[in-house]
């Protein structure tokens, strides 16, 4: 049977890494450390997916240029202390294995900084598997289709040919503006009532459900 999909495109947290709890916590710790108004646990991860800039946006508005920069900057203290000690999601790593031993061009899409994503693919192994990433720090931010756009030109892989997966309207809205199909999941940051609307082609409440079906279906 042959593929239906050439490129298989991930975001990163909240989808192959389960680091949701721990974005949230080091945005709501950092808020608090550099004086600025309380943060719920579900208004910080609704910014997960985007720039740490445009979260910062998102978040608190127009703030004078130097709270901004402290909170960026405490932000990644918080995050960086524990980076090492996130796991993938259970089965994320044989999947990621199989797809590439089946053929599948792999990349990445997030909005990781640069060196953030680097440490994140040396620590669980996987780096040499993906043949291509996208970080924050070389495009513009989630949902703008810059990341899916050069993706597919490094590997010459047209939109129809290309799947992304992610956890975020932003990544579902990325993949719609690149006119690329999308797959969402409901066990990183967002609901599904969050980004239905954009049509992804399924969704999935957990990652081995979503790796079952990717490796029988596609």
């Amino acid at each position: 049977m042959s593929k239906k999909f050439d490129l298989i495109v991930w975001d990163w947290d909240g989808t192959l890494a389960d680091s949701t709890s721990m974005i949230t916590n080091a945005i709501l710790e950092a808020a608090a450390q550099v004086g600025l108004p309380e943060l719920t646990a579900k208004t910080a991860s609704s910014i997960i997916g985007l720039g740490l800039r445009e979260s910062i946006q998102a978040l608190y508005g127009d703030i004078p240029t130097k709270q901004a920069q402290a909170l960026s900057t405490q932000y990644n203290i918080n995050y960086y202390a524990g980076e090492r000690e996130i796991p993938l999601f259970t089965g994320a790593a044989d999947t990621i294995n199989a797809l590439n031993k089946r053929g599948f061009k792999l990349a990445v899409a997030t909005g990781k900084g640069r060196h953030g994503l680097n440490l994140a693919l040396a620590h669980c192994g996987l780096g040499k598997l993906f043949h291509a990433t996208r970080t924050v720090d070389e495009c513009f931010s989630k949902p703008h289709p810059q990341m899916l756009d050069e993706l597919m030109d490094q590997l010459v892989i047209l939109p129809e040919r290309t799947l992304m997966i992610g956890d975020t309207s932003y990544d579902l809205l990325m993949a719609k503006n690149a006119g690329v199909s999308s797959i969402g999941v409901t066990y990183g940051a967002q609901t599904a009532e969050q980004w239905q609307h954009l049509n992804p082609i399924q969704q999935f409440d957990s990652f081995s459900s979503l790796g079952r079906w990717l490796l029988e279906s596609l």
